[in-house]
């Protein structure tokens, strides 16, 4: 039975260019349980020819009747997951269903199905050795083949390239191929570093040769592999940095055909769009997308590159973004396609993740910051509350850029309830159970920031609501420096009591929702 199954892993390696992982659960695969299903669904080739190998380990995941979400026929009953919409819309909409259908376009994935519907050819291919062009509206997610992009110029430049719009000149991009230049023209309004493609995708031409019919003419460097080119946000910042991430996983998803050998490869390049070599304590996060060294384009300066396969990726500053500038409906939670991302990354970083909570241990992780604003001055005597409840798992921890990501990620995926004020630090709740809460101790007057993020990954938010309870003490640094107060630039000490009866607020949802998952095997 061993031979057999190893004959159906290199069979998929083989004929659709997967990556054999034999040491998951998964096989060749290497994705969450829970999308093997869907996985299978949207590759039918694949799924017949497992059907009809005995060795194949993947039938208790066939004909299963789902979908993602995105695909045209794919209804409420079969999606990957539906919202949660059990509260008030305030106004938005008229009707139940349109408060639905309003934050599954916004943040889940209908999302998805907008960029895919909106997908046009900018430059069409008349022979199947061409180059081709397709883009969604606002050239916000792009994808060629047999593209030749030109980097000498970049041996002219005197400063380092980070956000620039002018990497590019007219014809340093292009292909051959039937260019209708009109997309690439109407919506110059919208030219921004990281909002659209357009400063560079508006100088592609018209090659009067395809890169791969003659490359010795054109390319400098040829690359076969997939690439995806990023322009990032703040690699420092974990809120922002994890718009790129999400992003990117949302374009496999806006990217995938029934074509493609993969919809989750790990057989690709990344190449940041800027000459700063890529580092961030976040790095890890890669791991999920690629088995590749990530690139800059240091790597080409003065070449002529030819790219068989290129993707440019969903930009993490779009109008009406995921999830920097998501406009997210009133009453709304749990998007799926949230839900999905969580589970790929720590899936593919390999950190385990539980099916249920201890009831009678609940597990509270509380984040000490160490930055200079918005520390709890009375963080010892909260932390001590806690734990004179032996029914709380109780644990402090200060991530810094020394932490080992991963190992943040185990810490997270094994909390029942996270507390933290304000701070980029709060995005780890992407990362918590499903079951969970995030206690945002004091939002600092951003109100929206981390309860969205919280409802588009359907975890419980809370955050501190008696202003009588809370005291703000500062140096007065910041004012006198001639800038304008703000909550954020201050440190804050809590009630006690206050605090506490929060907690076992948030300790009594845990055991309402975690109750309904299967208890772990002690």
């Amino acid at each position: 039975m061993k031979i057999m199954r190893l004959t159906w892993i290199l069979h998929a390696f083989l004929y659709y260019g997967l990556v054999p992982r034999c040491e998951t659960g998964t096989g060749s695969l290497d994705l969450p349980h829970e999308f093997l299903a869907h996985y299978f669904a949207s590759y039918p080739k694949l799924a017949a020819d497992c059907e009809k190998d005995n060795s194949c380990p993947y039938k208790a995941h066939l004909n299963k009747n789902v979908c993602w979400g995105f695909e045209d026929d794919c209804d409420s009953s079969r999606r990957y997951s539906n919202p949660i919409c059990d509260e008030d819309h305030k106004g938005w909409v008229k009707t139940k269903k349109e408060q639905v259908d309003t934050f599954y376009k916004q943040g889940d994935f209908g999302y998805i199905q907008n960029y895919r519907d909106s997908m046009k050819l900018i430059c069409k291919p008349s022979f199947p050795t061409d180059s081709a062009l397709e883009c969604s509206e606002n050239i916000e997610f792009c994808r060629g083949r047999n593209i030749m992009i030109d980097f000498r110029g970049l041996l002219n430049r005197t400063t380092a390239v980070m956000y620039d719009m002018d990497v590019l000149k007219p014809g340093e991009i292009g292909g051959k191929c039937e260019l209708n230049k009109g997309p690439l023209t109407a919506e110059v309004a919208r030219l921004s570093s990281l909002q659209t493609w357009l400063p560079e995708l508006r100088n592609f031409v018209e090659l009067h040769e395809s890169p791969m019919v003659n490359p010795q003419s054109q390319c400098d460097q040829i690359i076969k592999t997939p690439v995806y080119i990023m322009k990032i946000d703040a690699t420092v910042n974990m809120y922002h940095h994890f718009c790129d991430f999400m992003n990117l996983f949302a374009s496999l998803f806006v990217n995938s055909t029934t074509n493609n050998i993969d919809m989750f490869p790990t057989n690709t390049k990344v190449l940041i769009w800027r000459t700063y070599k890529y580092s961030s304590s976040f790095e890890a996060t890669f791991r999920a997308f690629t088995s590749n060294p990530i690139m800059n384009l240091n790597d080409f300066k003065g070449k002529r590159v030819c790219f068989k396969n290129v993707v440019f990726p969903l930009l993490p500053r779009m109008i009406f973004g995921l999830f920097y500038n998501t406009p997210l409906i009133w009453g709304c939670r749990n998007s799926g396609l949230f839900n999905a991302f969580s589970k790929f990354v720590l899936h593919r970083l390999r950190v385990d993740q539980r099916s249920a909570p201890n009831l009678n241990k609940i597990r509270v992780t509380l984040l000490s910051r160490e930055t200079r604003y918005r520390k709890i001055l009375n963080e010892d005597n909260l932390l001590q509350t806690l734990r004179n409840n032996t029914n709380l798992s109780v644990r402090r921890v200060a991530f810094t850029w020394q932490t080992d990501f991963v190992e943040q990620l185990s810490i997270i995926a094994e909390t029942d309830i996270l507390i933290g004020m304000h701070g980029a630090g709060l995005t780890h709740l992407l990362f918590l159970p499903d079951w969970a809460v995030v206690f945002e101790l004091y939002n600092c007057g951003d109100v929206h920031c981390y309860a969205d993020l919280a409802r588009l990954r359907g975890v419980k938010y809370m955050t501190w609501q008696d202003e009588s309870k809370v005291s703000k003490e500062d140096d007065g640094s910041f004012k006198e420096n001639g800038n304008t107060e703000h909550p954020k630039h201050s440190d804050y000490a809590f009630d006690t009591a206050e605090f506490l009866k929060l907690v076992n607020e948030a300790v009594s949802y845990v055991k309402k929702s975690g109750s309904k998952y299967k208890r772990d095997e002690l």
